[in-house]
């Protein structure tokens, strides 16, 4: 009988256990929430309202974040590797330095984002609203950012390397010296925007619209330029050697043979 006693014990005790879990996880998330944490990893802070909330250097990789407000906040140095920040805003966010690496922001607005340095690699940002947002010297390698809007976007000597940009909207964007090596680029508006001294290198810009856009010192060596509007393009300096250009409107006008 001492024996089953005890084996009984140990059953409630591990049911205890078990049925605190929970309760454990929800408590982590609501000192999150009142500012007592700042470590939040696999969190479901869906929809949560973080306006303006410090965050810098939060852990918050893996977290549900779709949908939640973090609209000026600040997530300097923060951890968002794999989070979901679908539709989430983050407008005039300052995402310095963090790490999104593999995160999905699809739809997600980050309209004057000042996301410089920041780690976005394999991120899903297909739709997503980053208007005038910063992203100099940003890690993009291999997202996707499909019909998202970049419209007077600061991209200077950011790495876009096998970056998915199929229509995307990239108006008055600067993208100096950054690395779009094997990006996708097929139907994207790039009017008026600067790519000086940018690697293309074998990049797809098919049918983008490249009105007045400057290419000056650029690298398009391999790349497919087939069917764009390269009307008042700047190629000064510009290497084409292997670009393919059948269909091409050309700087003067002419349709490329």
């Amino acid at each position: 009988m001492h024996h089953w006693l005890k084996g009984a014990a140990l059953l409630v005790s591990l049911a205890l256990c078990l049925s605190l879990v929970p309760a454990a996880r929800a408590g982590g998330e609501s000192e999150f929430l009142a500012g007592q944490s700042k470590a939040c990893p696999n969190c479901s802070l869906h929809g949560a309202g973080l306006k303006r909330k410090d965050l810098s250097g939060a852990d918050l990789s893996g977290a549900d974040l779709s949908l939640a407000v973090l609209h000026r906040a600040r997530l300097l140095r923060a951890k968002l590797d794999g989070a979901n920040l679908a539709n989430a805003n983050l407008n005039k966010t300052d995402l310095k330095n963090a790490s999104l690496a593999h995160a999905k922001l699809n739809e997600a607005m980050l309209y004057e984002t000042d996301a410089s340095a920041a780690d976005f690699a394999g991120a899903d940002l297909s739709g997503a609203k980053l208007q005038r947002s910063r992203l100099i010297r940003a890690k993009l390698d291999g997202a996707k950012l499909g019909e998202a809007l970049l419209t007077g976007a600061h991209l200077d000597e950011a790495s876009l390397a096998g970056a998915i940009l199929e229509a995307a909207n990239l108006v008055e964007a600067t993208l100096r010296r950054a690395n779009l090596e094997g990006a996708d680029l097929n139907n994207a508006g790039l009017v008026d925007a600067a790519l000086r001294e940018a690697n293309l290198k074998g990049a797809n810009l098919s049918e983008a619209d490249l009105f007045a856009a400057d290419f000056t010192g650029a690298n398009l060596e391999g790349a497919d330029l087939s069917d764009s509007r390269l009307t008042r393009a700047v190629l000064t300096g510009a290497n084409l050697k292997g670009a393919k250009l059948k269909g091409a409107i050309m700087p003067d006008g002419a349709v490329h043979e």
